[in-house]
């Protein structure tokens, strides 16, 4: 099993401080996309949540059916902490791989280039989300737009547009792939903003 896969390489990171993602604020794509939702009875997923920055702000906007989803105990017992009055049964610790639910949106930061970046891993991946999300359901959130090297050891691992576009047709529409012009400035010129709608089984 690839490392990446396994719990303890992220609580190891955690508890030593090693989380160069870790913006300690939601992310401005983020943030811009959530401000445009209308419906608060949304079921909405974060996986490989982390910090919680975009679960917390969910939850602060008043959409009370969110979900923070991660790998590691460490990092949920964190957010409990910070988030004293979040819903503990809206907590998830467990492998996104064998989470089972359904949601109306699944939001994407910093988790898809997480994982060993093989062709299957990635696949494993689609379908997954293709799985978690109701017909008609949406996942949207950033990827990174840096060339993927193979020969990198450790995430976060890059993609392209006509990967992600591969990737992702066979089982969604796939409705936005653009740079993001509303990046934070270390990301700037690194990021696309991506909008992927589960096909309804008649589309």
């Amino acid at each position: 099993m690839h490392f990446t896969f396994k719990s303890s390489f992220w609580t190891d990171r955690y508890e030593d401080n090693q989380a160069p993602w870790d913006l300690n604020h939601i992310s401005r794509p983020l943030k811009e996309y959530i401000d445009q939702l209308h419906d608060k009875d949304l079921s909405i997923l974060v996986p490989g949540a982390g910090p919680g920055h975009e679960v917390s702000y969910l939850y602060h906007k008043g959409f009370k059916n969110a979900c923070y989803l991660d790998f590691s105990q460490k990092a949920a017992d964190e957010f409990a902490k910070k988030e004293k009055n979040f819903p503990l049964d809206q907590i998830l610790v467990d492998d996104f791989f064998m989470h089972t639910g359904k949601y109306d949106l699944i939001l994407e930061q910093t988790f898809f280039c997480a994982f060993e970046p093989s062709e299957a891993a990635r696949r494993k991946y689609v379908q997954k989300m293709y799985d978690l999300l109701h017909p008609g359901g949406i996942l949207a959130g950033v990827w990174w737009s840096f060339p993927l090297n193979t020969d990198q050891e450790e995430p976060p691992y890059g993609g392209s547009k006509e990967e992600y576009k591969r990737l992702f047709r066979e089982k969604f529409q796939v409705r936005k792939i653009e740079e993001c012009y509303n990046s934070e400035p270390e990301r700037m010129g690194k990021e696309y903003f991506c909008v992927f709608r589960k096909s309804m089984g008649n589309d």
